[in-house]
């Protein structure tokens, strides 16, 4: 619909219009009548059909204004402002305008429509205003980020409702105001006003974003004795209140008294469980959910999307993208930005930019999801031309995209580049730099050597460093060798989380490679005096809907012996083609042999003979792993992909490392 539509029915019209109006009763004009509406005006309304709606029927919207309210809904649905401005001309000229019943409709459309000025400007000239017309006002506001505003009509508000104060309860939670919406709460109460299920819902939100588990308490005391603990918002908001706030089980047992399960009770359920690191009891909850009847919606798929992508359980996220594409959600962004990392992140690098290429909206969200893709799959230089592609099409880069961008950047060997895209994020977009960013600055110049400046950078940023970035210094000075500066770093790791310990094993690392045995040695007595466990190298893979886990040297998989045979002809295949087994990594002060069957047992190996035991040779081989690849396994990986002609792909704790033909993708900046 464009603006030829009404001018010209305007002209047509006042004629009639002046007719009618000597004869229309003042009381027609101001209050909406009880005659139910034309269904053939209804229909054209729901279609968009608005100039034939009107031009049909003329004498009835001039009768009854309270017709009005459809045609601007209609055009809400349509997203059209210049009808909007039109059909305004028609209500002030038919004399509407004093209809606060219709004002109230049109100073929610121009809202909707993100006319808020517009909005403010007839909220100002209204003769008639009442509480709905304040508490539309602040809905927009709220709608459009302007909680300052919203707030100032609040306060300069004479009288409130309950619907005041729950849009205003609503929009401090919406923007994690969440001490204020509950001392609003507190001031609500005192003031008379008794909260409804709606205040509840939003209150046990902010308890949420508090993980506020004693306020979240009382307000569900309070429920009980009001009796909506039952009422399908108030049960699911209780739920997630104790699912945030780390009681699973209490969110659980809310959700089991609930008479009704809707879809919304169901993807708390499975969110809580995800948060609360249950991923495969989520996922089983969401086939559960579907077996009751229950249509999941976008956020359903978004969320076990997610789960997909961190179980890297590539099957299932197929089959869940299927019922996406069946139930229509696959067309929202949201969903496609699920899909983008799940396929990604389960090493279907194609699958994922197939995925991006459906949509036709452009969303900052969704390029910063594909941007992720390529920075975790070592692809740098095409992260960054598709940002260049993104600054084109006129997307805003936020804090997300640039932290993409970086990581990238560092895990590609693009250090001028990254420097640049840093530069670019402060000086152009006027961003702050995050603690992750400036870990990702401290990845990229660690990488390159440049260990000096990366410990300079930590040393002067504005934010307080972390364990992380001073472990991403520490594994810089281990692929360097720098055992100095390596011991003065893990100091700094140990005393920000002394029960972290990667560092203990980072340093012991690097003073094994140097054969500094008694040094090794008081690292593994700090680490059993202060109850620090290593975290043992876990790998697995997915295989017809099953997946099978190993740990080093595990023995508990029931082909563990075959897959040992397997391993011990594969290495001597690959020591025949110059591979010789990296030692440096191992802690212990081993003779040789013990140092190399020690490594053939590490966790990836395992997982990779069975596969090639188990998967036809035109399949590709995917593995993942919760730690980072050892400097040995990445180089018998490569060895193997060249005897077997398999391609390989294996997700580690930091990327995608892909080999193929005695190659990896990602050259000497894994």
């Amino acid at each position: 619909m464009g603006k030829c539509y009404l001018p010209k029915l305007i002209n047509g019209c006042l004629s009639s219009i002046n007719r009618l109006y000597s004869t229309a009763t003042r009381s027609a004009i101001q209050y909406p009548s009880s005659k139910p509406p034309p269904q053939k005006f209804l229909r054209l309304c729901a279609e968009g059909l608005i100039n034939e709606a009107f031009r049909t029927f003329t004498s009835d919207v001039y009768l009854d204004p309270s017709l009005y309210s459809y045609l601007l809904k209609s055009c809400i649905q349509i997203h059209s402002l210049s009808l909007v401005r039109q059909l305004h001309s028609l209500i002030i000229t038919s004399g509407c305008s004093s209809t606060r019943f219709v004002t109230n409709h049109l100073l929610n459309t121009y809202l909707k429509l993100g006319q808020s000025q517009t909005a403010v400007s007839l909220f100002d000239v209204m003769p008639k205003k009442n509480f709905m017309s304040c508490n539309i006002l602040i809905g927009g506001f709220v709608q459009s980020g302007d909680l300052d505003k919203a707030l100032k009509v609040f306060d300069e508000m004479p009288d409130r409702n309950i619907a005041t104060w729950n849009a205003m309860v609503a929009g401090l939670t919406e923007f994690e105001y969440n001490g204020e919406a509950l001392r609003l709460l507190s001031e609500m109460h005192v003031l008379g006003f008794y909260p409804d299920e709606f205040t509840l819902g939003s209150v046990l939100r902010a308890c949420a974003g508090l993980k506020s588990l004693s306020a979240g308490q009382q307000v569900h005391a309070y429920a009980v004795k009001s009796g909506v603990e039952i009422n399908v918002v108030v049960g699911s908001s209780l739920a997630h209140m104790y699912m945030k706030s780390g009681s699973l089980a209490q969110g659980e047992e809310v959700i089991k008294v609930m008479p009704v399960h809707s879809v919304a009770v169901c993807n708390t359920l499975i969110s809580g469980r995800a948060q609360s690191g249950c991923s495969e009891e989520a996922l089983n909850q969401y086939y559960i959910m579907k077996m009751a009847g229950l249509r999941p919606d976008k956020i359903t798929f978004v969320t076990v999307l997610s789960l997909c992508s961190e179980l890297a359980t590539l099957g299932q996220g197929q089959q869940i993208h299927a019922e996406a594409i069946k139930s229509g959600a696959s067309a929202s962004v949201s969903v496609l930005s699920s899909l983008v990392s799940m396929y990604s992140r389960c090493g279907c690098l194609q699958d994922s930019l197939k995925a991006f290429s459906e949509s036709l909206i452009p969303d900052v969200v969704l390029w910063s999801s594909v941007i992720a893709a390529y920075g975790l799959h070592g692809m740098g230089k095409e992260a960054v031309a598709l940002f260049n592609r993104m600054e084109k099409e006129g997307l805003e880069a936020n804090n997300v995209t640039f932290l993409s961008l970086l990581y990238a950047c560092s895990h590609s060997g693009l250090k001028d580049q990254g420097i640049e895209i840093f530069d670019l994020m402060t000086d152009k977009y006027g961003l702050e730099p995050q603690l992750p960013h400036y870990t990702c600055l401290v990845d990229l110049l660690g990488r390159t050597g440049r260990l000096e400046e990366a410990e300079a950078i930590i040393r002067s940023m504005p934010v307080k460093a972390d364990s992380i970035i001073w472990k991403t210094l520490l594994s810089a000075c281990s692929i360097y060798k720098n055992a100095d500066m390596a011991k003065r770093i893990a100091e700094e790791v140990i005393r920000v989380d002394p029960q972290d310990s990667a560092s203990y094993v980072l340093l012991a690392n690097i003073q094994a490679s140097a054969k500094q045995w008694h040094n090794v040695s008081d690292l593994r007595k700090a680490m059993r005096d202060r109850s620090v466990k290593k975290e043992p190298g876990v790998s697995w893979l997915e295989m017809k809907n099953q997946v099978h886990q190993f740990c080093m040297n595990d023995k508990s998989h029931p082909d563990s012996k075959k897959i040992n045979l397997y391993l011990k002809k594969l290495i001597a295949e690959m020591k025949l083609l110059g591979y010789k087994p990296d030692t440096n990594s191992i802690l212990h002060d081993m003779n040789l042999e013990e140092m190399e069957d020690d490594l053939v047992h590490h966790s990836e190996k395992l997982a990779i003979a069975f596969a090639l035991m188990n998967t036809p040779d035109c399949v590709p081989i995917r593995v993942m792993k919760n730690l980072r690849v050892c400097n040995d396994c990445h180089v018998a990986i490569k060895y193997i992909s060249a005897i077997r002609n398999r391609e390989i792909i294996v997700r580690d704790a930091s990327r995608f490392h892909h080999f193929k033909q005695g190659q990896c993708s990602c050259g000497d900046y894994w």
